[in-house]
């Protein structure tokens, strides 16, 4: 591909990642006409289609599928390159940033981590993406996201990470749901539970009452965290949930924190991103601004 310009790579590893001209031209900032065009210089630079539309979207070919493993390193290489050479002035940053996190990471860490980088970035934009545990590491691969922070532990060869602090579970429910006894194994297994759907990555405790053999009732199930101070209110449901945020609820409102009636290891909230990314200056203000946002609180 020795007379490709970098747009034209850009645009090849964006439509392999994303499978569609709509979100390529809307990553890229530029019309879908543009990105078609781009497409034609490619499959006549290649003198192979590279792309055609599927079920899924924008199905690679064979061609295609041999070609971007080394467009993406070689893509991700130079723009790192690039960008260490120039200076960054988060005063004068326009550029948006996405953050993946949980619901529970919005309501928790959020407010720590906003005000720091609109006091040193002003014009910066933040978009927080909804974490999909399973999708995670491959978001960060693609560049989908710039940072996830998350308690379940990413794996990937690709991704360097940093832990930001320690929590552990805890069983929240309304003061009537145990009738003013402790929380006992029995009581426990008895009870009706709320569990969050394990998109979250919230799912050691589970882990740990599978490899014991210990049983519950669920009897409901629900996508996110935020809501259950209002569902655990007046019922007799119990729910497993971190520490930290457990005492934010019961801070607010008359439900009770218990700790669990077997144990469960304590687990990191680490925050994740691209192996390498931090060597461009933007990437690492944005990760050394997280770290620093959730320091100062936890000091």
């Amino acid at each position: 591909m020795a007379h490709a310009d970098l747009n034209l790579v850009r645009t090849f590893v964006l439509l392999y990642e994303t499978r569609s001209v709509t979100l390529t031209a809307q990553r890229l900032f530029v019309t879908q006409p543009s990105v078609s065009y781009a497409l034609s210089r490619l499959r006549e630079q290649f003198d192979d289609r590279l792309f055609v539309r599927g079920r899924n979207g924008m199905e690679p070919t064979v061609t295609a599928r041999q070609l971007y493993p080394a467009l993406r390193d070689g893509l991700q290489q130079l723009e790192a390159t690039l960008a260490s050479g120039r200076d960054f002035d988060p005063a004068s940053c326009t550029r948006r940033f996405r953050l993946a996190l949980t619901d529970l990471g919005e309501m928790s860490l959020l407010p720590r981590i906003l005000p720091r980088l609109h006091a040193e970035a002003p014009g910066m934009e933040l978009e927080v993406v909804a974490l999909e545990i399973d999708r995670a590491s491959d978001w960060l691969a693609s560049g989908k996201v710039n940072a996830v922070i998350c308690s379940r532990p990413l794996n990937a060869a690709d991704v360097d990470r940093r832990a930001l602090f320690e929590d552990r579970y805890v069983c929240l429910s309304d003061p009537q749901a145990l009738g003013g006894e402790p929380l006992d194994l029995a009581r426990f297994s008895a009870g009706r539970h709320v569990v969050v759907a394990s998109a979250s990555g919230h799912d050691l405790a589970d882990e740990v009452m599978r490899r014991d053999g210990i049983e519950r009732k669920v009897s409901l199930e629900i996508p996110h965290f935020s809501v259950l101070p209002q569902i655990l209110q007046g019922s007799d449901l119990l729910a497993i949930l971190p520490a930290q945020i457990a005492s934010d609820f019961a801070a607010r409102t008359p439900l009770v924190v218990s700790e669990l009636p077997f144990p469960v290891p304590p687990f990191d909230v680490t925050l994740y991103y691209q192996a390498g990314a931090t060597s461009a200056p933007a990437q690492r203000w944005f990760c050394e601004s997280i770290i620093a946002a959730i320091g100062d609180h936890e000091a």
